[in-house]
C-alpha cells in the first residue's frame, strides 16, 4: 500500500506552451450541476482531493451551469490555498447560457467575468467554446485576434480552440499564422467506440499545438448508467454501448474503468479530461491511471468490447445543444 500512496500521474507536455499537465485533467462541468445535483461541500472535497492526488489541470466554462461551474470552481482553487503556478486552469467564451456570441466585444468582456467568478488573476487557457456553431471565418478573423490582445495583456496564457467535428481545427489552424493557436481541445473522438482523434494527431503536432481529449466515455454511453435522455447518438450507437456496458458488467469488470484507460494509452495527448464531482469519482479515475502505468490494461475485456463496438466504430453523431 505505502508504495501505491507514493505513485502520482504522469504529467506530459502540452504542445509548445512549456505547460505539462496531469495525464488526467478535471473536467469541472459537473460542478455546475450539468450531470445532477452536487453540494459545494462535494465539489470543493472533490477539487482538494484531486489537487491532492496529483491532478493538476482544471477545466471550466461560463456555459456550465450558466456560470455555476466557474463560480464553484473559483472557491475551491481558493480553499486549497496553493500557489497559483501549482494548477493550470482553462475557461471558454463565446457560448455561454444565452447562446453564441464568438464577436471581438463579448469575448473581451467575458475574460473579465470569468476571472471574477474565477477569483484569478489570469487564466492559462482560453478557448473558443465550440466553435462550429459560428462562423468559422469570424473566429479566425475577429475572436482570435481579439484573444491575441488579451494574451498581450496578460489576462490569459494560450489560445485554445474546442468543439466536436475535428475539420474545425483544420479549417482555423490553416488559416491562421503559427502560434496563433496553441492548443485545442476536441471530445468523443478519442474514445473505445470513436478513435479519429488519432488521424489528425501528427498534423496537430506539425503546428505545435497541444491537444486535450475529453469524454473518454462518449458522454455517458460507456458508462453503467447509460449516456443522459438527452445524448445525440444515434439508436444503433446507443444500443452497442449499452451491449457493451452489459458484457463488462457480467464479467465483473468496469467499462468506464477501461474507456478511461485506453484513452490513456496515446501519449501525443496531453490530458484526458473527465468530469467530476465527488471524492469517489476523482479516486476511481486516480485509481484506473495509475493501475494503466503499473499494471497495465486489461487486453483480454478490451478486446472484447472492441469487437462488440466493431460496428459503429468511429460513427459521430451531428453537433447538437449538448450540455458536456
Amino acid at each position: 500500500m505505502a508504495a501505491a500512496a507514493a505513485q502520482t500521474l504522469q504529467l506530459r507536455p502540452l504542445g509548445n506552451t512549456g505547460l505539462k499537465l496531469s495525464s488526467v485533467g478535471f473536467g469541472a462541468s459537473p460542478l455546475g450541476k450539468v450531470f445532477g445535483d452536487v453540494s459545494e461541500q462535494d465539489a470543493i472535497a472533490a477539487v482538494r482531493e484531486a489537487f491532492r492526488r496529483g491532478v493538476n489541470f482544471f477545466d471550466t466554462s461560463p456555459f456550465y451551469g450558466g456560470t455555476l461551474s466557474e463560480k464553484v470552481l473559483g472557491r475551491a482553487l481558493k480553499a486549497l490555498g496553493a500557489p497559483r503556478d501549482q494548477y493550470i486552469v482553462s475557461t471558454k467564451c463565446g457560448r455561454y447560457k444565452e447562446g453564441f456570441d464568438f464577436c471581438a466585444e463579448r469575448v473581451t468582456k467575458s475574460i473579465d467575468e470569468s476571472l471574477e467568478r474565477l477569483q484569478l488573476d489570469y487564466v492559462d487557457i482560453f478557448h473558443c467554446h465550440d466553435i462550429e456553431f459560428g462562423s468559422l471565418d469570424q473566429i479566425v478573423n475577429e475572436t482570435l485576434p481579439a484573444l491575441l490582445k488579451l494574451k498581450q495583456a496578460g489576462k490569459i496564457r494560450f489560445i485554445g480552440i474546442t468543439g466536436l467535428p475535428l475539420g474545425i481545427f483544420t479549417y482555423v489552424l490553416d488559416r491562421v499564422p503559427p502560434g496563433t493557436v496553441d492548443v485545442i481541445l476536441s471530445y468523443c473522438h478519442y474514445s473505445i467506440n470513436d478513435s479519429t482523434l488519432e488521424d489528425l494527431l501528427p498534423y496537430l503536432k506539425s503546428k505545435g499545438v497541444g491537444v486535450i481529449s475529453a469524454s473518454p466515455l462518449s458522454m455517458g454511453l460507456l458508462t453503467e448508467a447509460g449516456g443522459p435522455e438527452w445524448h445525440p447518438a444515434s439508436s444503433e450507437l446507443k444500443a452497442a454501448c449499452r451491449a457493451a456496458v452489459d458484457h463488462c458488467k457480467e464479467r465483473g469488470k468496469n467499462i468506464s474503468k477501461l474507456a478511461l484507460q485506453y484513452s490513456l494509452t496515446n501519449t501525443d495527448i496531453s490530458t484526458i479530461l473527465v468530469g467530476m464531482k465527488s471524492v469517489k469519482e476523482v479516486e476511481e479515475n486516480i485509481a484506473a491511471a495509475l493501475e494503466l502505468a503499473t499494471v497495465g490494461m486489461d487486453e483480454e475485456a478490451l478486446s472484447e468490447i472492441t469487437e462488440i463496438l466493431k460496428p459503429v466504430k468511429n460513427q459521430t453523431w451531428p453537433s447538437g445543444i449538448q450540455q458536456r
